[in-house]
């Protein structure tokens, strides 16, 4: 998303809290990068999290005098930032911070979550604060615009986020007998379910990915099961082709994923509530279940075999998600919050 948006408009200068250039590709190191304050702490970098308190006064410090529209891409805090008069602030939400808002316990551990209370009730009314701040909310998909709706009584439109269709090919030949999932290892995604339901069923699942949840998976992994780590984009890319579906179980306020299965013309068996809703097409490119329960996700891919899915279909509903979208959606908005 961030290379699109540097695609469009190639001198604006990146504002951010902490920047570490040696954890990007060369390319984008390239690019003006402009931290915040916080930069100067020992271990920043490293510790960011612990600097969580002082991100919102980050962001408000940020001189933006010279500008007329300052695009926020946000998860937390970067809309927090303060534009002078006559200028704009226009947030392309990701969501609403949901360590602070819906799912506090998962992301922080319920005693950690008991811990905090304090700086979480005071967070979230500087977060409201910013949200009042912001000119118009562009949201990445409908749940997400639900979220700003109810965290901030804001309307958010939609513009979903971008996907390189281009890099994926669709092949109704050299199918494998596997299915797959692409994912960080981390609770929420919950591949767990993932690999439950491929256990009762015997089916090959193939996962790729790394994340502090890869042990736990190995110990519920049965024979039919393989835990790949980080694949190269290539090898993935081949992966996604040659998978009988992709397997998404997940909540998410998106999920690219889950697009790039569909753009290599493979069906996607989803969860249908969140970003797998609004992408994934029931009985057209996929299959949905609503029950985060390894028996419901063997029930939908069992429905998956008997349901007839064109690889056609798949791709065509994955082109809406292209990047070349995005930048004419996101450019018409800005424009016309400039104008």
């Amino acid at each position: 998303m961030l290379g699109e948006l540097r695609a469009l408009y190639p001198s604006a200068p990146i504002f951010t809290s902490v920047y570490d250039p040696r954890q990007l590709p060369e390319p984008m190191r390239q690019w003006d990068v402009r931290s915040s304050f916080l930069g100067g702490f020992p271990f920043a970098r490293s510790y960011s999290r612990a600097l969580l308190p002082l991100m919102p006064i980050a962001f408000q410090r940020f001189d933006f005098s010279n500008y007329d529209v300052v695009v926020s891409v946000s998860s937390a805090f970067s809309k927090n930032v303060v534009t002078p008069p006559g200028a704009k602030n226009l947030c392309y939400c990701l969501t609403p911070p949901r360590y602070l808002w819906d799912l506090r316990d998962a992301y922080l551990g319920r005693s950690a979550a008991a811990a905090t209370a304090p700086v979480v009730r005071w967070l979230r009314g500087v977060d409201r604060g910013a949200a009042r701040r912001v000119d118009e909310f562009v949201a990445i998909s409908h749940v997400v615009a639900d979220r700003v709706r109810r965290s901030y009584a804001r309307v958010a439109d939609v513009i979903y986020p971008p996907v390189d269709t281009a890099r994926l090919r669709s092949s109704d030949s050299d199918v494998d007998d596997y299915y797959l999932v692409v994912s960080r290892l981390v609770r929420y995604k919950r591949i767990d379910l993932a690999i439950e339901a491929c256990n009762k069923l015997g089916r090959r699942l193939l996962v790729v990915g790394v994340g502090p949840e890869r042990r736990r998976l190995e110990l519920l992994a049965g024979p039919t099961v393989r835990l790949l780590g980080a694949r190269s984009d290539e090898d993935v890319a081949e992966l996604y082709r040659r998978c009988r579906a992709f397997v998404f179980p997940a909540l998410e306020d998106f999920g690219i994923t889950a697009v790039e299965a569909q753009a290599a013309g493979r069906p996607v068996v989803a969860f249908g509530g969140g970003g797998g809703g609004e992408t994934v097409i029931d009985g057209v490119t996929g299959i949905h279940f609503f029950e985060q329960t390894a028996d419901a996700v063997a029930a939908a891919m069992q429905r998956l075999d008997r349901t007839p899915i064109d690889p056609a279909a798949c791709r065509n509903n994955a082109e809406r998600f292209d990047a070349s979208v995005f930048r004419e959606r996101i450019g018409a908005r800005v424009r016309a919050i400039a104008s």
